[in-house]
């Protein structure tokens, strides 16, 4: 059922979910497959391959493809992304595409480029747009620190609103699958604000073990996800993220999740316990 309570409008063209192997494009494709639609994933270890930096393979990745979902790795304050997403959108156009879901970011103007190349192109459009993720302590940048007991990032006490990505995706899989969401800018949040001191006391709470904060300056944090070998990329992410997106232009709450599901979204406390029931987080418990 969509959010007006009519029935699912299920389309028979194929679904790309681009970023189909990432946090939000694999609960999708997993979503979506559950309902019996047609799904490709796009991915550079998918066949066909999609890569960002290689429009001549993008024909394949969208030959009888009929809804797309856009999630632009790593970020879409990328330099260069607005020109590829502008290139994307104008094939997609040639291979009548009904519909365009964008995952975007909270607060970067970049990304709100992004935005209105996809409003602008004449295609039915959703925005998803949200911003820190609530997985980013279980499955990406952040899960060796909550091994080590100890999360240190370059924040102050900027609240942030922190998001599920199962809500997200559910989002992104009642935007690509039912009518009454084109046109439709879902800005996304958790239901409450929370500090990463916050955020380390509720893990310290789901775990049974303590989980600390300490705030570290930001070059030092950059210099020493450099050395650790990350990606030069993420590193420029991480970057930006942390000196430009949290100096608390985000510290509100919105209500896209209850527009979208006609629910609310799910609360940190929830996914942290359900996170440490499966043991993920008890990597550090073996090692100590």
């Amino acid at each position: 059922m969509n959010k007006n309570g009519n029935a699912a409008q299920q389309s028979t063209g194929i679904t790309l979910v681009l970023g189909g192997t990432g946090k939000t494009g694999r609960r999708i494709v997993a979503g979506l497959q559950e309902k019996g639609l047609p799904v490709r994933v796009g991915s550079r270890s998918a066949t066909p391959s999609f890569d960002w930096h290689n429009e001549a393979g993008w024909d394949a990745c969208l030959k009888d493809v009929k809804s797309i979902y856009i999630n632009y790795a790593p970020d879409l304050a990328m330099p260069g992304a607005t020109d590829s997403i502008q290139a994307f959108v104008d094939k997609a156009k040639r291979y009548d595409v009904e519909h365009l879901v964008l995952l975007s970011g909270r607060g970067e103007a970049e990304a709100q480029a992004c935005e209105k190349i996809v409003q602008e192109s004449g295609l039915p459009w959703t925005i998803v747009r949200a911003s820190w993720f609530y997985q980013n302590f279980s499955e990406g940048a952040f899960i060796e620190m909550i091994h080590a007991g100890q999360i240190t990032l370059p924040a102050d006490d900027v609240r942030e609103p922190f998001v599920d990505v199962d809500d997200i995706a559910e989002v992104a899989i009642a935007a690509l699958t039912e009518p009454g969401h084109a046109g439709e800018l879902y800005e996304v949040t958790g239901p409450r604000l929370m500090t990463f001191s916050e955020v380390a006391a509720e893990l310290s709470e789901a775990i049974g073990r303590e989980i600390t904060y300490t705030q570290v300056p930001h070059q030092a944090f950059v210099d020493g996800a450099a050395a650790s070998g990350a990606p030069k990329d993420v590193i420029w992410m991480l970057d930006y993220l942390f000196s430009t997106v949290l100096d608390g232009r985000n510290a509100y709450l919105t209500d896209g999740i209850q527009r979208a599901l006609g629910r609310a979204p799910k609360d940190f406390a929830d996914y942290a316990r359900e996170v440490a029931a499966t043991g993920v987080w008890e990597v550090a418990a073996e090692i100590q």
